[in-house]
């Protein structure tokens, strides 16, 4: 059997289900253990039946999955697109209240975890009955399951309408709380058929992502059955596992998402690097200079598409993109740079050094003018559903700008907008340049508050391995970049021994807003109308809250 097994375009993601059904090519490498894609469907059918069981009359079944990466999950995604049930994937890194208030938002009425994951839910109010938490690598789970493979169980008809809720994938929460951005069965199915990425039967797919988040399964597992590609996972993103991984199943083809290529590169450097078979990478916000290395090192280079959770924007990067944009958007979406009136912003211009000439008035929302209908909206949120959307708008709620050729480029998130002495910029440059610096492993930069008024320009570098900051150095650095504009050079500097990240390896600026720069590690400040920095004392940052104090105004 082959991908052409799928003959007409699929309506929801059961079909490409029943495709594989008679399919005994590799579906599935995890560890040890392997399933023919044939095996994968009839385990998959399994649970669909026990969620046929576990379902109450008259109510649409939410299924809360609590795991890390392993074959159950896969075998319940298939299961809820067999059966009609809606899988929330349950952020594990989440905790306490904010933990127990994502299950009761998602109207979770059963959960599925196993014994590591279970005391996370100890002593929470998620609203789901006690005797509704069935436990992965239980005897009672095990037995439903071994009953149920004795037992054939139809696709169910609301798992072949399209408009059926197949999904609730958190949004990455980097910027806010997470929300639960709707997918629904036909939409995954379009995903996978659409594979952009060229990922055939012939490769192997390898993903690290977690799994409750929205780029494992539509970058790797979608498009993984659709074609009748083998697909590998590793429980847990691990820099040291990630070559040995690669190698050992033949890994084709792999996903990222946030800072993971960078991880991946703070690996010592090895030979076996260069030896492979890897010949497609797709992620997202990986820096320029990392594509570089990475493809240096590995012989692969990177391709990267910026895409909004709610999967109403894409923009692909080609190989004649400038090497900071994001890229061109595709023909068929209608993707502007709107202000916050919803007027289209001038094109931005460029000094003969590349710094950017209008930001005040080039920066402002990307937006897709005709792409409300292609957001299936947030669950149980109509408030931030509304907030996306402006007629036919759909507005993500990032800040970027689009150069005279029609490239995009990022600037950050909404909340990434900075106001130094009247003077509007966004935090996305101001990073790629300091990401520059050679001793930069990881670089954030965000407002925090000035005194008086207004912001003031803070970052946070993590160095990379081995590396002792040098004031003076980053000083020099900073002075001889041509496109850094005047006021973007940082009046607050923190090193960072780690740079705290979301469970999808994205940095997670409102904890370091939060933090400020009252924190204990290393603070750096800029001497007025320079780039000299020096070490703060305690006397320095005393005077600096009186300052505020004197100004009535809060440091953080």
């Amino acid at each position: 059997m082959s991908d052409s097994a799928v003959t007409q375009r699929p309506k929801v993601f059961a079909d490409l289900l029943l495709a594989r059904a008679d399919d005994d090519h590799p579906g599935l490498l995890f560890e040890d253990s392997r399933w023919t894609w044939r095996q994968v469907v009839r385990e998959s059918f399994a649970r669909a039946a026990v969620l046929a069981d576990l379902r109450q009359p008259g109510r649409e079944l939410h299924v809360g999955v609590l795991l890390e990466n392993e074959p159950e999950y896969i075998f319940l995604i298939g299961a809820a697109a067999l059966s009609g049930a809606t899988l929330i994937g349950i952020n594990p890194t989440r905790r306490g209240a904010a933990l127990a208030a994502d299950i009761r938002a998602t109207d979770c009425d059963l959960i599925i975890t196993d014994a590591a994951q279970l005391p996370l839910l100890a002593g929470l109010d998620t609203g789901v009955d006690p005797d509704r938490i069935m436990i992965v690598g239980g005897a009672a789970w095990a037995a439903r399951i071994v009953a149920a493979r004795e037992r054939a169980v139809p696709v169910s008809p609301s798992a072949q309408d399209p408009a059926t809720r197949l999904l609730l994938t958190f949004t990455s929460g980097s910027t806010a709380a997470p929300k639960a951005v709707i997918c629904s069965t036909g939409r995954l199915a379009a995903l996978a058929t659409a594979n952009p990425f060229g990922i055939t039967r012939d490769d192997v797919t390898y993903n690290a992502m977690p799994l409750f988040h929205g780029n494992a399964i539509m970058a790797c597992w979608a498009p993984s059955v659709r074609t009748g590609a083998t697909f590998t996972m590793r429980r847990k993103f691990s820099v040291s596992g990630f070559l040995p991984d690669i190698r050992r199943f033949g890994v084709t083809y792999f996903n990222y998402v946030g800072r993971s290529l960078a991880y991946l590169l703070s690996a010592p450097e090895s030979p076996l690097e260069s030896d492979t078979r890897l010949r497609l990478v797709f992620g997202t916000e990986a820096a320029p200079r990392d594509r570089a290395e990475f493809e240096r090192r590995f012989g692969v280079r990177p391709v990267e598409s910026y895409g909004s959770s709610e999967g109403a924007i894409v923009i692909r990067m080609s190989k004649d993109a400038p090497p900071n944009s994001l890229g061109r958007a595709p023909e068929f979406m209608n993707i502007e740079i709107h202000d916050e009136a919803g007027r289209r912003c001038p094109r931005a211009r460029f000094d003969s050094n590349g710094r950017l000439c209008n930001a005040a008035e080039a920066i402002g929302e990307i937006v897709n003018t005709t792409g409300a209908t292609l957001f299936e909206g947030y669950y149980n949120n109509a408030a931030a559903t509304r907030e996306r959307l402006s007629g036919t708008v759909f507005r993500s709620g990032d800040l970027g700008y689009r150069d005279e050729a029609g490239y995009f480029y990022f600037a950050g998130r909404s909340g990434d907008r900075i106001r130094v002495d009247s003077e509007n910029f966004s935090a996305a440059p101001v990073e790629r340049i300091l990401a520059r610096f050679p001793d930069a492993a990881l670089v954030a930069v965000y407002p925090v508050p000035d005194a008086r008024t207004g912001d003031q320009v803070m970052a946070t570098v993590e160095l990379v391995a081995g590396a002792d900051f040098d004031a003076e150095a980053f000083g020099e650095f900073l002075s001889k970049q041509p496109d850094l504009g005047t006021k973007w050079a940082p009046r607050y500097l923190r090193i960072i021994e780690q740079m705290p990240v979301t469970a999808t390896r994205k940095i997670d600026k409102p904890a370091l807003r939060r933090a400020a720069w009252l924190v204990d590690d290393p603070i750096y400040l800029r001497e007025p109308r320079s780039t000299h920095y020096r070490r703060a004392d305690g006397p320095a940052l005393a005077e600096i809250m009186a300052e505020f104090a004197h100004y009535g105004r809060a440091p953080r």
